[in-house]
């Protein structure tokens, strides 16, 4: 062998005519792990396998083939570029670590994938969560779910189940992709009561679970991993439908491939489950502002409910004046409190469990408006998580009564059961109440009969130029200086006007979420 090919940075191999090497270099010994001199040897038993092993291949037969390959060497753990080319009577093989190029490609084409593949995902989503905003049922947020996913070509299977309010337990809602032997597995693996599937335990902690690859995962029920073998399907996950603090149901999405679920998609997956679960919810409240008929319930509450032991410890009646979602957990509570310094109420709100801070809103003699910020398990956001709205309510000596309105499709057993068994909270009554009807118009003449002619001159004036817009279109001087007054008259008469439009619009909902 030339002394610049001994020297070379790429393997060198020189094979006599009937295939025993006659010289190879120290970079081809070490590339192929050579430990003793290979001179005299076969090359195509020495030479490492490959998985396709194309080496031996060029040596069949009288003559050798000229060719040059990339194969993986599972003892090596490596990539090769292997040339092989005649020269007269010998041949010579070129050998060269392609490794860390490979995995570059590799990674490359991975992330490529991964990108198309999220770009699909992302579209797919875009129209589930388009056609989520106008679902007007729970059984239609999870058809709109299934059709999305379970009939691309992403995933082999979908599923949504709902949670049973009085149990707990899932049933199926909703199913697409419905092939092989998936389906049933997962079926009687829910219904079963041996170990929790990972659509139950997504419910229970209200977090989105994954196992990829199935097989290997010992969360998954045995018959659903043998299912999974036998239909091609090696991941799975499961989203749960979370609004606040409730977890309505939960979609299980099945693919192929063991690693089908990248975090990115994961993060996708988590909004869809959000964005569903705000929907259910807003079908439920839809369903009560345009029923024509109401059933009204009233719960007798105890020590389960924040503002009748804040009753108790202040030794005064509490009213709710309203109440506003303001995080997972958490509620603002507005309430009057009766013969109490409001003062005080704020100062030491937060000895009461469950109350983490107060805020006078305004004070009197008598008592005043209080601000709570209220984050503890309340049968207030019980009844929200259950499709109701609180209508009223009042506390007083440790005890109170909350009404609640429920739309007429609900299951008012299951939801009085539920609100009883968790909140410690007592059925009293249910009643059917027929819901006033305001047109626009009535609306808009008791709107007339409210509002002073300067008030309406002032809020007219400032819609029109955009004052209420943001950004301003108008400032309140310019505004002011249109009508000729003062900045102050001007904000005098907006606060007014605006005073008596809210309390048109909210004083019949003043509870309501």
């Amino acid at each position: 062998m030339h002394e610049r090919l001994r020297r070379a940075p790429v393997g060198v191999i020189t094979v006599a005519s009937d295939g025993s090497i006659l010289d190879a270099n120290v970079t081809a010994t070490s590339l192929l792990g050579m430990s003793n001199d290979p001179t005299g040897e076969p090359v195509g038993e020495t030479f490492p396998r490959s998985v396709e092993d194309s080496l031996p291949v060029a040596f069949e037969g009288n003559s050798v083939s000229e060719t040059t390959f990339e194969e993986y060497y599972p003892n090596l753990e490596r990539w090769l570029s292997v040339s092989v080319e005649p020269v007269g009577t010998e041949t010579v093989v070129y050998v060269q670590d392609v490794t860390a190029q490979r995995r570059r490609k590799q990674s490359v084409e991975r992330l490529e994938n991964e990108r198309n593949r999220t770009a699909v995902i992302d579209r797919v989503q875009a129209e589930i969560l388009g056609e989520l905003v106008s679902a007007s049922s729970r059984t239609e947020v999870a058809e709109t779910i299934c059709q999305g996913l379970g009939e691309t070509a992403l995933y082999e299977f979908a599923w949504v189940g709902v949670r049973d309010i009085g149990s707990g337990d899932l049933t199926v809602e909703a199913v697409a992709g419905d092939t092989g032997q998936m389906a049933t597995a997962v079926r009687e693996s829910v219904a079963s009561e041996t170990g929790l599937t990972i659509e139950e335990r997504a419910v229970v902690e209200g977090q989105l679970q994954t196992a990829q690859p199935l097989a290997d995962s010992e969360r998954i029920p045995e018959s659903v991993r043998v299912a999974g073998f036998a239909d091609g399907v090696q991941s799975a996950l499961a989203i749960p439908l979370v609004y606040g603090s409730s977890v309505h149901g939960v979609v299980g999405v099945y693919a192929s491939g063991t690693e089908a679920f990248s975090e990115r998609e994961r993060t996708s997956f988590e909004t869809l489950g959000e964005v569903a679960g705000f929907g259910v919810t807003a079908a439920r409240n839809r369903n009560l502002l345009l029923s024509d008929t109401i059933a009204e319930i009233t719960f007798e509450v105890g020590t389960g409910s924040v503002l009748a032991r804040m009753s108790r410890s202040f030794d005064t009646a509490v009213r709710l004046g309203g109440l506003v979602h303001s995080g997972d957990e958490e509620l603002l509570c507005f309430v009057s409190v009766v013969d109490c310094d409001a003062r005080t109420v704020q100062s030491r709100a937060s000895d009461v469990d469950g109350i983490a801070e107060a805020r006078v809103i305004d004070e009197s003699p008598q008592g005043g408006t209080v601000e709570l910020r209220i984050a503890d398990s309340t049968p207030l956001l019980g009844v929200a998580s259950l499709g109701g709205t609180v209508r009223r309510g009042s506390f007083d000596g440790g005890t109170g009564e909350l009404v609640v309105d429920l739309p007429p499709d609900t299951d008012v057993r299951r939801v009085v059961g539920t609100v009883s068994e968790e909140y410690d909270a007592e059925f009293v009554a249910k009643t059917e109440r027929e819901r006033t009807v305001t047109t626009a118009r009535e609306f808009r003449d008791e709107l007339d009969e409210r509002l002073t002619d300067r008030q309406q001159t002032a809020l007219r004036t400032a819609y029109l130029a955009d004052y209420f817009e943001s950004p301003r279109g108008s400032t309140a001087e310019e505004v002011a200086s249109a009508l000729d007054i003062s900045d102050s008259t001007l904000l005098y008469h907006l606060r007014a006007g605006q005073r008596k439009l809210l309390d048109t619009y909210l004083a019949e909902d003043a509870v309501r979420e």
